[in-house]
Order: structure tokens, then sequence, then C-alpha cells
């Protein structure tokens, strides 16, 4: 893919974040209770992540009467918020700007089926693929498993999105007179976001 990338011209691949919850709550405009997604892991090519269903939800208290099933509205939603996360964290904008959270919004959804009901215990594992990315929308697929069971799949989701001036960029003192670089990965090496970053 590199060589593919480098001989059409194309922007370098980007490499695969993985992403703590911390980081993922500090990024996202959702916030608890209202996040499903407990670990993620983004690239150019889409984006992963896990939620544990622990019984403590507060939509599982009425859905349904001594019967805790996950709403598949809600699993739309975890899916929905991980396409969020893959434009705050993987989509690569135009030199100096960013993806303003603010303004990102959902716009639509089609072919959506659910396949498994899920209840407290399952872990599911969440998948997004952009399908297209053009200001000012973001189309996905999507699916949910747990385990090697298809659990939801949704044949398209629809964003809207924005950009914003990106924030300046520290730099870093090489010690060699007091001239900076910015600090950069190498396009195939994996980077781990932690908590503090």
């Amino acid at each position: 893919m590199f060589i593919d990338c480098k001989v059409r011209g194309l922007p370098l691949p980007q490499p695969t974040k993985f992403l703590p919850i911390e980081h993922i709550a500090t990024v996202m405009p959702i916030q608890p209770p209202f996040l499903f997604l407990n670990e993620g892991s983004v690239s150019s090519s889409g984006a992963n992540a896990k939620y544990k269903i622990t019984g403590q939800e507060f939509f599982l208290q009425g859905h349904f009467k001594d019967n805790p099933v996950m709403p598949a509205s809600i699993m739309l939603e975890a899916l929905g918020q991980l396409a969020v996360l893959y434009l705050l964290e993987g989509l690569t904008p135009e030199p100096g700007k960013v993806v303003n959270s603010s303004q990102i919004f959902f716009t639509g959804c089609e072919g959506v089926r659910a396949h498994r009901v899920c209840r407290p215990g399952d872990i599911l594992t969440l998948s997004i693929k952009p399908k297209r990315t053009k200001m000012p929308l973001a189309t996905f697929e999507g699916s949910i498993r747990v385990g090697q069971e298809k659990a939801a799949i949704v044949e398209e989701i629809t964003l809207t999105f924005g950009f914003s001036d990106a924030p300046v960029q520290p730099v870093e003192n090489n010690g060699v007179n007091g001239v900076g670089h910015e600090k950069t990965k190498s396009a195939g090496e994996p980077s781990r976001v932690s908590a503090d970053s």
C-alpha cells in the first residue's frame, strides 16, 4: 500500500492508533453515560471498537421488564459514535485544518438489520469503514459482532461534518542551535495514544 500511494501521488496511510477510553472521552463530543465505546483503534481505512454491556446501563432499566436487552437503536448509536471517532482521529483533512467535533451530526442510515439479541455480559465488537468522505458528508458501512456471531449491520450511516483551523503544534527542541522540529512517526509504525496525550 505504501508503494502504491507513492506511485499514485496519494497521501500515505496513517498508522493505526490504539485509543483507550480516557483518550476517547477526551476527544469525543459525546460523553458518559451516553458514550458506548470502551476502547478503539483507528486507521485511514476504518475504525474498530469494543463495548461491554455491563447491565448497569440506564436504558436497561426498562428495556425490557425483567429481561434486559440492549436496544438496537443504541447499537446503531454506538456505530455512529465510532464513525465520529474515525472523523476525529482517522480522517486526514487539508493542511492547517482539523475536523470540528461540534459540527458532526447524524443525518441518516440505510439498510439496518439486527441479527442477534445483545444482553448484559456481551462484548460488542464494532467496525466501520468509510465509503465516501467529502465535506460536508461522510458515509460509512458498519457492523457489530459478539464473538463470531453477527449482531447487526448497517449498509450506510451518514454524518455531516465541518473543519476548523488546526491549533498550532508545539515544536521539539533538538538541542542543535535551538532549532526545533515537529515530532513525527514513520508511516508504517503503529501509535498508541495514552490517556496523558
